[in-house]
This record gives structure tokens, sequence and C-alpha cells, in this order.
């Protein structure tokens, strides 16, 4: 037995021993009864009280079994909840659904009150008719907002990004937290925070983007939103514990398909994909992490040791749950091929350190016969149960199970989350191209006939959610926002333009786009609309099908293309002949390749999906009431040729092509504004500090325009000479703000040793000293820069 395994089991011998002679002194109340008493030793009483299938049972979750256990009218039946888990369950997966795995617009799902009566319902179960009374753990998503029947909708993740404002990301997560916590839930599969650097891949849109450091601060900004901003071990009011996922590799899958390998280098992993889960658990004590589908040299993360044991729970001090991803550890068998059978996937990630099996009673249903025929050590069992029970004991659902249903309606989709919702889109939209076209004027015609904008595109008339969307009690298109912003002053035309695809329900299976014949004949339409208009606001960009999660060869979502889809380039081509001034509007999931559009529209704003409130945000920006400050957190290459394409590359990259170039459409940090600003070189508080000292960065900035705007002011670092190559620049700092026409501020930054460190040619993270050039501005591009030298 190696050392490791001897040390677990004096520890749970320990543990064990106090457990058993403080129930003694407690009498007929069990130990872990007692809210008074210490949580560990409430974990150790309940754990030394159970029962081997007991403790295999906190391991498991349910989802696909939910029918087994429902009545006709899809409410808990406690008779086959007892003869199906005699010995109670672990977790549920998301109540708010009806029956498991099913798209809701085919069966629909629960809203408040439904969600509410079905958690009492188990919980009542769990604790009142199982031996001994441990509650059950809900979990739901919630990447934009609680994804359930009646909750709030906010812009995807990749949107909430281009805010680059973790305040606001914060907020956006405080509401989803309260939403998914009223209805008796208390664990949350939210943030993404995968480095996202393929955009084929059809989970882009659930990112924070390409960037170690953007994405590692909205994830700190997100978990702080769901747990609260201190690190407490107990879970306050109105909060939900965060999943980090996915651990790791999985944002540049190979070919760019989900589920594909990660073959990437130890030090590309740690210079590009640990950092936003490293800095998240450090600075927030984050409680559950979820490793990727993804392989990594070889091993599966979910059977990878070094990865969740060695660097998780070692090099990061993680102490808390590893919840599986959504039937990974099966896959150990049936995708990689590692595992000759479910009992043998079991072992692999156990032993890897993954503590509970989701979403149904899978491999993990094994482990009471291995651990009874000598293949399992129960010892192994209990570390993982003692996690899953210190979360419910955190929790606080062994005194309060329960959810109360008026509360939870009273805050649902309230008017602050509208508001908040609003914000959040309003400041999520990116202005990539305006030649003046933009903001459009509202004039009083004094009588006269009144202006007409024609309002068109697949995207204009329905508000795409995207991806793990919820279903709000009512969402804005972007023809309601502009005509509820118009009224009477204008004439709204609109013209569906072209249909994407046959379907756009996330959850079907086929995709199929839509007939092109019939798609030219709205075109024609869409024409005879647009020629009786003054201006043309044309919305289009994807389908929740079109750039979505592939989670099986049977449900694809990856591209081999970043181009439009169903004639929207013919579209634009034929309003584009026109010669009326024309906006385009992206709704869209992935970047996209409109390399024509861009040179052609007057006006190319780019949304991603904006949630509940998208529509009223764009007419906001179109009609000047809001100043478009978004910025760029992926790269928009030109064609998929150019891939790989990312900033912070090294310097051998990009030499050249033939016959083209390498320059991506637009470069991360990208945006601009209504209005103009003027940014200083950056002024270095010193020039020289030591290997383990830091340095203040002012930045000056100033609106030269004649109108309030936003403005984020980018902070990149480059090492001139390294021990390995070095990206020839890494975002460091950045902050969003606002100022007035004529107003100037400055943006200071304070750069420790923690900005300049790097992972050497040892394999140590270290500061090298030399050269670094500080660069500041306005994008990834156009930057100005001061030097900085270090070491003694």
């Amino acid at each position: 037995m190696n050392p490791l395994a001897i040390t677990r089991l004096f520890s749970l011998a320990a543990g064990l021993s106090a457990s058993l002679a403080s129930a003694g002194a407690q009498g007929a109340t069990p130990l872990y009864k007692n809210p008074a008493a210490p949580l560990e030793a409430r974990v150790n009483d309940l754990l030394a009280r159970m029962t081997l299938e007991e403790k295999v049972a906190q391991m498991q979750s349910i989802w696909d079994a939910k029918s087994e256990v429902f009545d006709a009218k899809l409410g808990l039946d406690a008779r086959k909840m007892a003869q199906k888990f005699p010995d109670g369950i672990g977790q549920f997966a998301r109540p708010s659904d009806a029956t498991g795995p099913v798209s809701p617009r085919v069966v629909p799902g629960r809203d408040v009150r439904g969600t509410i009566r079905l958690v009492n319902a188990l919980q009542q179960f769990a604790m009142q008719r199982t031996r001994l009374g441990i509650p059950i753990m809900f979990h739901e998503e919630g990447l934009h907002g609680y994804a359930a029947l009646g909750a709030t909708s906010f812009p995807q993740a990749i949107a909430l990004a281009s805010s680059w404002d973790p305040a606001l990301v914060r907020a956006v997560n405080v509401v989803t937290a309260r939403e998914i916590r009223a209805r008796g839930v208390t664990l949350a599969l939210t943030p993404v925070v995968d480095v996202a650097r393929d955009p084929r891949w059809g989970r882009i849109e659930e990112t924070f983007g390409e960037d170690p450091f953007l994405v590692g601060e909205m994830g700190v900004a997100a978990v702080q939103g769901l747990q609260g901003e201190d690190k407490a071990r107990k879970l306050q009011s109105g909060k939900v514990f965060a999943t980090l996922k996915h651990l790791t590799g999985h944002g540049q899958p190979e070919s760019g398909t989900n589920v594909g390998p990660a073959p990437y280098s130890e030090r590309t992993l740690r210079e590009f994909f640990f950092p936003p889960f490293e800095k998240v658990i450090s600075r927030t004590g984050v409680s559950a992490v979820m490793p990727s589908y993804n392989e990594i040299d070889g091993v599966p993360s979910h059977a990878n040791v070094w990865l969740l044991e060695k660097v998780l729970r070692g090099e990061w001090g993680f102490d808390g749950v590893v919840v599986s991803d959504y039937y990974a550890i099966e896959d150990l068998e049936r995708l990689h091929h590692i595992a000759a059978g479910p009992d043998a996937a079991a072992r692999l990630a156990l032993a890897a350190g993954v503590d509970i099996d989701l979403p149904s009673s899978g491999a993990y249903a094994t482990l009471t016969q291995q651990v009874r025929d000598g293949r399992v050590l129960e010892a192994h069992i209990d570390e993982a149960v003692r996690r899953l029970l210190t979360l419910k004991f955190r929790a606080g659902l062994f005194e309060n199970p329960y959810a109360d249903p008026d509360a939870a309606v009273a805050l649902t989709n309230n008017l602050e989350a509208r508001r908040t919702a609003l914000k959040a889109a309003q400041r999520a939209l990116i202005l990539l191209k305006n030649d003046g076209t933009l903001p459009l004027h509202l004039a009083d015609t004094g009588g006269a006939a009144r202006p007409a904008i024609a309002v068109i595109g697949p995207n204009a008339a329905v508000a795409r959610l995207g991806g793990y969307y919820g279903q709000p009690p009512a969402s804005v298109s972007i023809l309601d926002g502009i005509r509820a912003k118009v009224g009477a002053r204008v004439k709204v035309l609109f013209a569906q333009g072209v249909k994407i695809t046959v379907n756009d329900d996330w959850w079907a299976d086929d995709v199929q786009l839509a007939d092109p014949e019939a798609n030219h004949r709205l075109i024609e339409d869409a024409v005879a609309v647009a020629r009786n208009a003054d201006q043309i606001v044309l919305a289009i960009g994807d389908t929740e099908q079109t750039s979505r999660e592939g989670w099986a060869k049977t449900h694809l979502g990856d591209r081999d293309s970043l181009d439009l889809v169903g004639q929207q380039q013919a579209l634009f081509d034929a309003l584009h002949a026109l010669g009326k001034p024309m906006t385009v509007v992206l709704i869209n999931g992935r970047p996209a390749s409109t390399v024509a559009i861009a040179e052609q529209a007057n006006a190319l704003l780019e949304g991603w999906y904006l949630g509940e409130q998208g529509g009223n945000a764009v007419a906001d920006v179109l009609f000047g009431e809001v100043d478009p400050g978004g910025k760029l957190p992926v790269t928009i290459p030109r064609s998929v040729g150019q891939l790989p394409m990312f900033y912070n590359v090294k310097p051998t990259a990009r030499r050249g092509y033939l016959f083209d170039t390498v320059e991506p459409l637009f470069p991360f940090g990208y945006g601009l504004s209504y209005t103009s600003f003027e940014i200083g070189a950056p002024q270095l508080s010193d020039d020289h500090i030591g290997l383990n000292g830091s340095v203040r960065v002012s930045v000056a900035v100033r609106n030269t325009g004649a109108r309030s705007g936003d403005e984020t002011v980018q902070l990149y670092v480059h090492q001139q000479v390294g021990s390995v190559t070095r990206p020839i620049k890494e975002l460091k700092a950045f902050e969003r703000i606002t100022l007035a026409p004529g107003e100037s501020g400055t943006v200071a930054f304070s750069l420790t040793a923690e900005a300049f460190r790097m992972w050497n040619v040892q394999m140590q993270r270290v500061v090298e000293p030399g050269a670094f050039d500080i660069m500041t501005g306005p994008n990834s591009v156009d930057l100005k820069s001061a030097l900085l030298h270090i070491g003694d």
C-alpha cells in the first residue's frame, strides 16, 4: 500500500473513533443531527453509521430514472422511490425539468411552484423515509441565468465576457443564484472557465473567450456572485455552490469537435488552460469542480490522477467535491476504451478522485459489489462520501431542506432581475464598424411622411437565447425592441428574409437547413419591403442549432466553417444592392467570418446571444440611448483556414500565406464607440524592479468626442527574452471606464510578480530577469509601450 493510502486509512480510523465516542456521549440524539456540533464531527458521526450501500448511494444521482419514481401526474411516488432507491440518493439532477433529458418544447418543464413541490416531496422522503434521513442535494444549470421555466435569461457567457465588466458578471450571478436557491437547489453547474481557442467548437458560446486572464477574472466574478464574495464554509441565504468546468483543455479540441483530444504539452496546459481554474480556486473557495470529457496525452480527465489529485488537490489545495460531467465515467469505456466495463471505469474515476457519478446511477452503481469483492477499498468510498456529506452540511440541508414557493415566486424574474438582464445586454454589445450611420436618428418630420426602417432577417423577430437556455416569462426580439423604442414616430417594416434551419430547438438531434428555393422567395419579399425604407437593420447569425454542444454523434454542434449558413449572405447581397444605409446585427454563438459584410455594411454590431432583454438593448444602442462599449473576448478570423487564430501567439506564428493575409477580421479586445478616446502611453512608477517587486502603471484617458461613452483600457505584457519561447503579448489587467465629453481620467494598475511569472525550461514557475514591454491601449493591436527591467 502506498504512503498516501496509509495516511488516508489512519485519518479515517481516527475520525471513526472520535465519531463513535461522540455518538455515545449524545445518547439517543445522533451527533450529526446537532447543528451546534462541529462540522467535521457531524460528518464523522454520520459516516460511521452508514452502511456500504448507503455510502455508495450518496455517490449517485437521478436524472434518466425520474419516470421510474413518478406517478401518472409526474409527481413523486414515494413507494416507487423507496423500491428503487431504498438507501437514499446523493443528488437529483435538474428538478425543474419534467422527466429528464427531453426538450422542454416536447415535455414542458416545471414552473416555480411545480419545481418546489417536487423538491420538497423528495426531501420529505429522504428525511423521513430513509434510515438516516440524509437530505438530497439538487443541482441545476445556470450558465447565463437559471435554465428553467420562468427564470431570468441573461446574455450568454461569451456576451457577458464582451462587457469586460466583472462587477456586472457578479451581479448577473447574484440573481442566478437567488432564483436557483429559491427552488430548494444548492448546487449550480456553472461557470465554464474553459479557455476557448477554436471557434469551430460549438461550445465556444459557453465560455468567457480565448484569454486566460480575462476568463479567470470573469470566473472569479461569477463564483463570487453565486457563492458570495467571502470564503465562508457555510452557504449563505440566496446562494448556491458553484462548479468550475471543465478541467481541462476542453476549449481547443482536436479538429474543433467536442470531446476531441487535447494534445497539448504540460507547458501549454499550465500557461493557457490551467490559470483560470487556479485563480478561481485560490480567490473564491469554489466548492465543486467538473473534469472535462476529453483526453490529455492519452489520459481522459475523469481518470487523470495527475490532473485531479496532484494538480487540483495537491498544488492548488482544492478541498471541495469533484463531480463528473454527465455520463463521463461510463465514457471511459464507451468512448475512450481505457476500461473494459462500467466496473473498471468506476475504479479509474474513483482512483482519480471523482466523488460522484452524474447525472444518473451509472458506473458507480457497481461500487458496492466491487468493495465486497475486494476490488475497491471502502476507505476510498469513505473519502468521497466524506466530501459529499461535508457539502450537504455546509449547505444547511440537514436543518433546512425545504423551499418556500411563495417567496420563490416573488423574487423570480422580478423587476430587479429584468433590469440586470437589460444592463447586461446593453454592456455586452460590440460596435465593430460604423461609418456614421449609427446612432439612428428619430427626426421630427413636422407632419411630413414618417421615416421608415426595414427590420429584416431570421434573427429579427425572435429572441435567441443560446444553449443551456432558460424560459423567461417574456423575451424581447430586436423587432419588438425597435417598435417599442420608436413608437408612432417611425414606420417599422418587417420581413424574415431567410429561414436558417427547419427547426431551432437546441435539444433536437436532427439539424436541417431550410429550403434554399423557399429562401430565395423570402429574399425577394425582403427586397420589396426594404425598397420602401430609409434605413435597413439586418439581424442575422445563428440559431441554437447551428452552433451548440455536440454531445453525441447523433447530436452534432461543431462546424468546419465559420461562414453564415442558410442563404444569409445572399440576403445581405440583395439588400446591399439597394444602396440604402444598412446596419447588420449579428446574433450568434460563434465568431463568424463575415468578411464581405464587414467591408460593405455601413455599421456592424456583434451581439452574440443577448438574453431576454436583448431586443430592448439593441434598440437602445441603435438609437444612441446607450453608447456601445463592449470589446471582443475572442479573435474573429477571416476564414477557417487561418485557425488556430488567437492573439497571444508565439513569435514564430503567422509568418504569412500566399494569396491571403494572416491578419484577423477583428482582433481580440476590439470594439468601437459613438465617441472617441485618446489613451496615453503607460507611465511606470519605476522602470526597474526586483524579481519579487511590483510596479504601478498609470494610463491617461480622455474622451475627445461629443458624447459620453465607455472605453476599456487593456494592459499587455511581453517578455523580450526568455528561457523558453514566450507569447508576443499577454493580457494582465483591464478596466472599463465611463467618461463625459472632454473628460479626462487616469486608470492605474498594480502589477505584482504574478504578472511576470512563467514556466521556465526546468518547468518551474519563476520570474526571469530581463526586459519586459508594458503595453496599453483600447485593444490588443493599437498599443503604446514602456520598458520595464526586472532583476537585481
